[in-house]
């Protein structure tokens, strides 16, 4: 758990290369899959929490921040965007996610 931690803080912190922002995308684009593509932003993050072995309850704010990053820095770089299928259904500034599968071709 120390780990993951240690993981989001650098990320949200900037101090971690662009590999662990690109891992955290991944878990995102993940959970958003295994939800049906869509799902307001506070469910992805506590389930991301919850495959990173946090408490739901009492998710880091540093882990928190780094999802929140990681996802509005993917989505607003076109190539990343393109490359993770992000989306903002309801336009910048929603807390609704989506990811568009056939956009997609990360693994």
């Amino acid at each position: 758990m120390g780990k993951n931690l240690e993981i989001a803080s650098e990320t949200a912190n900037g101090k971690k290369p662009a590999r662990g922002k690109q891992s955290l995308a991944k878990h995102v684009r993940e959970v958003l899959l295994m939800l049906g593509g869509e799902a307001h932003r506070a469910l992805v993050i506590e389930q991301v929490a919850r495959t990173l072995g946090h408490d739901v309850h009492q998710i880091p704010e540093e882990l928190e921040h780094a999802l929140i990053l990681s996802f509005e820095e993917n989505w607003r770089d076109e190539r990343r965007r393109a490359a993770y299928g992000f989306h903002l259904p309801f336009g910048e500034g929603s807390h609704r996610w989506s990811v568009r599968v056939a956009e997609a071709t990360v693994h």
